[in-house]
């Protein structure tokens, strides 16, 4: 690849929020004419060093030069008047305004002191068209699919600024014929001279449109390369923070499943989809296995669990439970066939945070037998014990609000909510995270026994060290497709890796 001399540098960004030191240090530079794909786990410091630049958070320390001019954008609005202009996962237009309205607010031309609506729409046409794109510009914007306002979101940014695109994860609500059109479209704001800078989790993607990569982890610079010569797995290698050559295969003996796996599952996906987060995908879930669902985050693991538990109804496919062909279109669907979910985020879908330990421990039990057999207090209160003596919660008793408890204690109290209600399948998705190594142990010493116990478990973590040493078999996500399924001796952290790299070597093939 020729080198040409940057029209973005930023050098030695840092930025530190109370307790947190998002960015340490970090060097970007993009190029005119080039698309960058900045890449890296969540947390890594992606959206961070994107708000620095737009200014939305302001630097703590650091350089940004833009054509060899240092600026510091002030506002999201600044960084256009810059020539910096962002395209968000979430489209943030109005809806109820036309395509023209929406290329044009807040700058509508103006005759005699009046819109001038004729020439909004004329100048939205064109605009439009530089992306080839032909629609009515009269029309609501609610009128088109996801893709197409999309396309005008850019088309907007396009006509504000004209040095440097963001696109902030802009294929994930995109089926594969949009996301085509939209990299042709990136390619010929490309050709063009548009330096582009693409955030995604999609490898498969970054190959493909991508000219350089530059990774970052836990806010730190990994370091910028060609895309060409970076082989898929080296790539992911860096993002997780894994060097292959010091991989040293898990040797733990894991118990035979064969048995288990003659039986009929308890659960059966069969091409079992949602358009918009997780491709059609066949899955078998056995009573006293632990299954994990293993791939860079974003990839779609998240999005599996909430289609087996009914949280986002399947469109596509059949699951059967326990050999039935059944419709689980809610989790009220799946809590009556004996299913529970942790949600990875227990701050928001998972603790009520004015309630107490022992009303948050009840309320699924509550909820599966229905309003009207109200759970006495008495008998909550020994659950409530029960369950706190059990999973080791500390607290200061069942009534204390759970709000103060740790985090880690905050996650054994969900996980206690969903064993009194005794599934036969537990799905947990990211049970470990952000909480201290000794709670840690406890809850996969727990996940073991209770598939020992005859439970069948989902298990999703970012840590391959903690899904080898609990998982008896893994499915491996990547870009919202089930690839394929390790067991046995494929369980060590080499074989993942390649297999999440797509088992290439080479780059981009």
């Amino acid at each position: 690849m020729s080198e040409t001399s940057p029209i973005l540098t930023m050098t030695g960004i840092c930025k530190t929020f109370p307790g947190v030191r998002a960015l340490s240090n970090v060097d970007f530079k993009l190029r005119a004419g080039e698309i960058h794909a900045l890449m890296g786990e969540n947390g890594a410091g992606k959206s961070t060093l994107i708000k620095v630049l737009t200014g939305v958070d302001k630097l703590d320390a650091g350089e940004i030069l833009l054509d060899s001019r240092s600026i510091l954008a002030k506002s999201p609005q600044h960084a256009q008047e810059l020539g910096i202009s962002t395209v968000y996962q979430e489209v943030n237009l109005c809806a109820n305004l036309t395509v023209a309205e929406n290329i044009f607010i807040g700058r509508e031309p103006v005759r005699a002191g009046k819109i001038d609506w004729k020439e909004i729409n004329k100048r939205a046409k064109k605009v439009l068209e530089r992306l080839d794109i032909e629609i009515d510009v009269t029309q609501t914007l609610d009128t088109y699919s996801v893709a197409v306002q999309q396309m005008v979101a850019i088309a907007r940014a396009l006509d504000i600024s004209s040095k440097v695109l963001i696109l902030d994860e802009p294929t994930s609500s995109l089926d594969a014929h949009e996301v085509k059109k939209l990299f042709e479209v990136m390619r010929k704001l490309q050709s063009e001279g548009l330096g582009i800078i693409f955030v995604t989790h999609f490898l498969d993607q970054v190959y493909e449109i991508s000219d350089r990569i530059t990774v970052l982890r836990n806010g730190e610079l990994v370091g910028e390369y060609e895309t060409a010569l970076l082989p898929k797995v080296q790539l992911v290698s860096k993002m997780i923070g894994k060097v292959l050559d010091d991989l040293s295969s898990f040797n733990k003996d894991k118990k035979t499943t064969e048995d288990a796996r003659r039986e009929t599952p308890y659960v059966s996906a069969k091409g079992v989809g949602h358009l918009g987060s997780i491709n059609p995908f066949d899955l078998d879930i056995h009573k006293g296995e632990v299954l994990g669902l293993v791939g860079l985050l974003g990839s779609g693991r998240t999005e599996t669990a909430r289609v087996i538990f009914g949280i986002d109804k399947a469109d596509c496919g059949e699951m059967h439970v326990q050999g039935n062909k059944t419709v689980i279109a809610s989790a009220g669907d799946a809590m009556k066939h004996s299913m529970a979910f942790c949600p990875e985020n227990r701050k928001t879908e998972g603790i009520i945070s004015e309630l107490s330990v022992r009303e948050n421990i009840i309320l699924a039990l509550q909820a599966k037998r229905g309003v009207r057999k109200y759970i006495k207090r008495k008998e909550q209160e020994k659950i409530a014990d029960d369950y706190i003596r059990l999973l080791n919660i500390k607290t200061s008793g069942k009534e204390q609000l759970i709000r103060n408890l740790s985090g880690g204690n905050q996650q054994k109290v969900i996980l206690a909510r969903w064993l009194v209600t005794q599934p036969d399948l537990l799905i947990l998705d990211e049970p470990t995270r952000g909480i201290d190594v000794g709670t840690k142990a406890e809850i996969q010493k727990l996940i073991v026994r209770l598939a020992d116990e005859g439970m069948a478990v989902m298990f999703i973590s970012s840590e391959l060290d903690e899904l080898l040493r609990c998982c008896d078999r893994l499915a491996v996500i990547r870009d919202r497709n089930k690839i394929a399924e390790l067991t046995g001796g494929e369980l060590n952290e080499e074989v993942v890796m390649h297999t999440i790299a797509g088992g290439e070597n080479n780059a981009g093939a």
